[in-house]
């Protein structure tokens, strides 16, 4: 998808475009069919998601299935993540997942949207998500286009992610609002995943 980069903020008419992307769509539905609709061992289904997402994937990712996504070449997982069952990841705006991310049962990721504008036929408008390392979204949330999610922080089951999350704050609500900050446990988590302080409350 390098040679689209600069096309992917709002879609494009490119014939060339719009060939690769139905490849890559159905080569998708494919995998994620394989994916499941049978047993498959966890090397088994790191092997397949690799191949999913175009990328190589650490031996410590686990994954529950169901899981589906409508692209999987512009996910990006990393270290120690789960995944439960029954995700939804609409990454064709790009999606990236730090290293020891916790994802719960149905949680949405979704990177479209659509132009409100009728002369512009609902045009795609795509925005990634970015999600930090050690995040914990609870089931049932969806994260909106655009959204980066800082380190540590917690997304409440059922939460509608509109905007960016604080690192090591917890949000929740519809739309999602911050609902207090992590108090620090003096060295409980290494300076150099901290990220940006704040100040203790509740």
């Amino acid at each position: 998808m390098a040679e689209f980069d600069n096309e992917k903020g709002t879609g494009t008419e490119s014939p060339e475009w719009k060939n690769l992307f139905d490849e890559l769509c159905q080569e998708a539905i494919r995998v994620s069919m394989e994916l499941n609709n049978q047993y498959h061992t966890p090397e088994e289904l790191r092997e397949i998601m690799g191949r999913l997402t175009g990328k190589s994937i650490d031996d410590s990712f686990r994954l529950f299935p169901p899981f589906y996504t409508d692209f999987g070449k512009n996910i990006t997982i990393g270290k120690e993540v789960f995944i439960n069952s029954g995700c939804r990841f609409q990454d064709q705006g790009g999606i990236e997942i730090g290293d020891g991310a916790l994802i719960g049962h149905n949680v949405v990721l979704a990177t479209i949207n659509h132009d409100l504008n009728p002369k512009e036929n609902r045009k795609n408008h795509y925005a990634s998500i970015k999600i930090g390392n050690h995040v914990w979204i609870g089931s049932n949330a969806t994260i909106l286009p655009g959204v980066t999610i800082g380190d540590w922080a917690v997304v409440a089951a059922g939460a509608v992610v509109t905007q960016d999350v604080p690192t090591m704050t917890v949000v929740g609500g519809v739309p999602a609002k911050v609902l207090k900050v992590v108090k620090e446990l003096p060295g409980a988590i290494p300076t150099e995943e901290r990220g940006e302080r704040y100040e203790t409350a509740v």
